[in-house]
């Protein structure tokens, strides 16, 4: 049980990177990505590929992931973000659905439908960090520090830029704002977290492929967001919580037969986000449009 556990809270941890990362988009930007997990995809392969060749570090994994999903980021956010609101949810709907294809297909640095295996344990700094608790000791210090860097970032100027674009584009621009450029930041920042995220879940996995990286898991990381609370740092944590949790609690009903729980969680989710929207559109933790 204790494994179990520890197999939980891990997973929540890494998620919760992914959430608050998209939350950087999303909640304090106004931008809607379905493509999320393109980005957790290229930091899973990228730390695998770090790992595999060259040194299973924890830190330098992650920096390379960070590093490509940023810098493939500005495939998205440079001709995507010349247009606004549901054109760019098409552009990244589109990106999440050919990067499916392309994961599929890059054999050479994907592995294709079966995925990278034999990725090694993780070090940091040359030491063994591969054991369950140290490893979650290791992710929970690592989102800790993305969450400081976010609250530090967004009660700054930057911050306060990106939620004046959030609440009104056009009166940013009016006062002088470089919408573009710093709609292009933000987009850049919350993808490299995300690949941070995919490099720590490809040591937890040991394991890739690209199953993981699909449209559902994007819908999946933006319920978590939606659902918890947008443009606050607890939200997101929120969110990740109860949607980790809610299969977990699922299998333990005895009514609900196993093949069938992956629906009943879906329409759980939908009717969660359903009735948010209805009741409380700033999410569980989230703040209302006058308290912001």
């Amino acid at each position: 049980m204790t494994a179990y556990l520890l197999n939980l809270a891990t997973l929540a941890t890494i998620f919760g990177i992914l959430a608050a990362s998209l939350n950087l988009l999303i909640g304090y930007a106004g931008i809607f990505s379905v493509a999320h997990a393109v980005f957790f995809g290229l930091g899973a392969y990228a730390g695998a590929q770090v790992a595999m060749l060259v040194v299973p570090d924890v830190l330098l994994a992650c920096l390379a992931g960070g590093a490509l999903a940023a810098l493939l980021s500005l495939g998205l956010a440079l001709p995507a973000l010349r247009v606004r609101g549901e054109y760019f949810v098409a552009a990244s709907l589109g990106l999440q659905m050919m990067a499916v294809t392309v994961f599929s297909e890059a054999h050479g640095f994907t592995g294709g439908h079966g995925g990278l295996v034999g990725i090694p344990l993780p070090t940091l700094l040359g030491f063994d960090v591969s054991a369950q608790g140290t490893f979650l000791t290791l992710c929970l210090v690592i989102l800790g520090l993305i969450l400081l860097a976010i609250r530090l970032l967004m009660r700054g100027s930057f911050g306060r830029a990106l939620m004046a674009i959030r609440d009104s584009e056009s009166a940013a621009e009016a006062f002088g704002k470089d919408v573009r450029q710093l709609k292009t930041l933000v987009v850049v920042l919350g993808c490299a977290l995300a690949g941070v995220g995919g490099a720590l879940f490809s040591f937890y996995m040991m394991f890739v492929n690209v199953e993981s990286f699909t449209l559902e898991q994007s819908i999946l990381i933006m319920a978590m967001v939606i659902i918890g609370g947008t443009a606050t740092l607890a939200g997101p944590l929120v969110g990740v919580l109860l949607l980790l949790l809610l299969p977990a609690a699922l299998s333990f009903l005895p009514f609900i037969p196993p093949t069938q729980i992956g629906a009943v969680q879906q329409f759980i989710y939908g009717l969660a986000m359903a009735l948010l929207m209805i009741f409380r559109p700033a999410g569980i933790a989230g703040q209302s449009a006058g308290r912001r």
